[in-house]
This record gives C-alpha cells, structure tokens and sequence, in this order.
C-alpha cells in the first residue's frame, strides 16, 4: 500500500504542476499593444506592434500556446502606443488587421482562414491623410461583415466620429460617413473609440468634448451602421477636463441585445448601460470590458497592476504586472488574457 502511495503521489504533483505552469504569464513576441480576437472555430490570434512591424501570433489549442508570430507587414510610421496600434478583429471565415500611419491614412490587411495568408487590401478612409490621430477599432459579425470607427478631421480640420462597413462579399469599405459630429467643434482628440456589434445591431462609443467636459456617449444603429440614433450621454456625473484623458474605455452588446460599457471618470472606472446611473468597479484607468454571457470581464490596471472583474462580482483578481490588458472569454469558465510588459507581449489562461 505504502509502494502506491509513493507512486501515486509523484503523479499528481506532475499535475498539479503542470496546471500551475498554464496559469502562469508566457510570453508571445516582442512588442506592444495587443489585440485578441477568436473566430468562429475558436483559434485565438494575437496582433501586435513592434516599430513599424505587424505580428499575429496564433494559437490553435484554446491558448495552452502560440505558435511563432508572423510577421503580417511592415507599416512606416505605424502608429503605436496609448491605444494607437493595430486592431484585429474575427469572424467565421475571415480576420482583418487596420493599422494608422502618421500621416492618417488606415491601412488594412485581409487573412482568409483557409488559406493562413494575410493579403494588404488597401485603405479604409476613402480621404487620403483624414485620420492623423491614430485611433480606430474594428469589429465583426458572425456572417463575416465587418465594421471601422475612427477619429477623423476631414470635416472642419477638427476630429470628428467616422464609421465605415466592409461587406462579406466586397473588396473595399465603404462609402466613410460622419457618425457624429460635436457642436462644439470637435469630440476628445486622443481617446480611442469603439465599436461593438450585434446582428444588425452596431453600436459606437467614444469620448465627447462639451461644454469642457470629458464625457462618454453612445451612438446607435438598428440598420448595420445604415444611419445612427442620436448620441446619448453615459452615466449621471459629468468630468470637466481641460486636457485628454487618453483613456478611451470599452464596450460590448451582450446576448440580450443590451450595450455594455466600462469606461474612467476622475480616476475611477464605471461599468453602465445605456440610459442607467453608472455603477463603480474600482480606482484605475485602461480599463476593456469581453466576454459571451450575460455578465462581461471589465479588465483595468492601477499603477502596473493589472486586474480583472468578473461583473457584477467587484472583487478583483490579478493577472499579472506591465499596461494595456485585454480579455477574451475562451468558455464560461476559462478566459485568456494578454498585455504588453516592458515591450513584450505576455499571456495567461485563467
């Protein structure tokens, strides 16, 4: 009995161990700003920025690991940093990449998942050097339509909100369109904005100027980016600011069709819904919110501290030390999260 014993136990520390060893931060590549998207067959890609290189850096087994990063191009001038960097987004069959040189134009590269071949497509502002600002996001839909919002000063030199679609079956975005347009001349100049979608249900937020306040708002479209609601105000306090917070926060739709948003005022971080009293989470900025249930994962950093939420729960858990986390829910118990630490991207399963 003794004999088993002895034997059995070398064998659940090799478990125990190697289930340690898969929570633990690995790294991934040299570089900053990451992004996570997966598609429709659950592989995981992980886009990023290193000088004026894109990588992907791909994982096939629900991100146990990844592979060596491709080197997807290389982009003069690419911007890169505070939010500035390539976006990626995935669905069923297809991934895209738009990148920002600093002159604005918003370059985009295409990868059929068949194939594993990324292809440079072009631009997506159809106004040569609109976007000089760098901020853009990307999303897409579970029938391969994708979708772009950006800063951009083609109106009145001032940055303004742009949005554009890219169809399943087209080769080039859309027709730009102004989204919206601030009274008082122009909205936050060096908050990224986002886009969430649902069906043909899209939604844009970003960071307002009115009035010298800093706030967040909600755009809306019913129609695939067709034509969009007024913008509405989030949350019931307001930040008067007489500068950038650089902190542009994030969004979701949830499976109820509902808008989720997690975004900072003053220092704190706020989870809202539209038209409803923001909620605190916690002190911290560059916060992100994921997730495919009903309650999302708003992820945030204090200091280099990086910690995550599993909303409503307010108890934080820490993933790990650098900047700029981001979630991406894998099943309903595990997710996988990646961030950049002293121009490295790292990663962790939890």
């Amino acid at each position: 009995m003794k004999k088993l014993v002895f034997l059995i136990l070398p064998v659940l520390a090799f478990f125990n161990l190697s289930s340690m060893a898969t929570l633990a931060p690995q790294f991934i590549g040299k570089g900053q700003q990451p992004q996570v998207s997966i598609d429709g067959k659950g592989i995981v890609r992980v886009v990023f920025g290193d000088a004026d290189e894109i990588f992907c850096a791909t994982s096939t087994n629900q991100g146990i690991s990844f592979g060596k990063p491709q080197l997807v191009a290389k982009l003069p001038q690419m911007h890169l940093g505070m939010s500035r960097g390539p976006q990626l987004a995935s669905s069923k069959d297809f991934s895209v990449i738009t990148a920002i040189d600093k002159t604005g134009n918003i370059h985009w590269y295409w990868l059929d998942h068949a194939t594993g071949k990324w292809k440079y497509k072009g631009m997506v502002n159809d106004l040569k050097d609109s976007a000089p600002e760098g901020m853009i996001n990307i999303a897409a839909d579970d029938k391969n339509n994708f979708y772009a919002v950006w800063l951009d000063t083609r109106t009145g030199k001032h940055n303004q909100i742009y949005f554009s679609s890219l169809a399943a079956t087209a080769s080039k975005w859309s027709k730009n369109v102004m989204a919206y347009q601030s009274p008082d001349q122009h909205v936050c100049e060096c908050c990224r904005p986002t886009v969430a979608v649902k069906g043909t249900s899209v939604a844009l937020m970003f960071r307002n100027w009115l009035n010298g306040s800093r706030d967040l708002y909600v755009t809306r479209s019913a129609d695939g980016g067709k034509t969009f609601s007024p913008a509405v105000k989030l949350g019931m306090d307001t930040w008067k600011l007489n500068g950038c917070p650089m902190d542009g926060g994030g969004m979701r739709i949830n499976p109820l069709n509902v808008i989720q948003t997690v975004w900072q005022r003053k220092g704190d971080i706020y989870y809202a819904t539209v038209g409803n009293p923001e909620t605190y989470i916690a002190r911290g900025r560059t916060c992100s919110i994921a997730g495919n249930g009903a309650n999302p994962l708003i992820t945030y950093q204090v200091g280099d501290t990086l910690n995550v939420v599993k909303y409503p729960q307010k108890a934080p858990v820490i993933i790990g030390t650098g900047s700029f986390l981001k979630a991406a829910q894998l099943n309903a118990n595990t997710s996988l999260y990646v961030w950049e630490k002293d121009n490295h991207i790292m990663y962790r399963k939890l």
